[in-house]
C-alpha cells in the first residue's frame, strides 16, 4: 500500500481536502477601498472537503477587529 500525505495507508488518502481562507464579511475591503471603521481584516485558515462541500464555506467566527462573532466567508487564494 502507498502512504498518503497524512501517513495513513490507503488509496485515496489526502484527496478531497483543500485549504481555504475565511475573511470577515464586515471588515472586508470594498470596491471603493478599505472599510475606514475597521483597523484591519480578520482572516482564518481552515480545511474543507471539496467533494461534499463544493459551494463557498461560511462560518461564524470571532473577529478581533469588530470584537464580536461575525460571518467569515471563503475567499479566493
Amino acid at each position: 500500500m502507498v502512504k498518503g500525505k497524512d501517513g495513513r495507508k490507503g488509496g485515496k488518502a489526502g484527496r478531497g481536502r483543500i485549504r481555504v481562507i475565511l475573511e470577515c464579511t464586515n471588515c472586508v475591503r470594498t470596491s471603493e477601498g478599505v472599510n475606514k471603521e475597521s483597523p484591519g481584516v480578520s482572516r482564518y485558515i481552515t480545511q474543507k472537503n471539496s467533494q461534499t462541500a463544493p459551494s463557498r464555506l461560511e462560518l461564524k467566527k470571532y473577529c478581533r477587529y469588530c470584537r464580536k462573532h461575525m460571518i467569515h466567508g471563503e475567499i479566493k487564494k
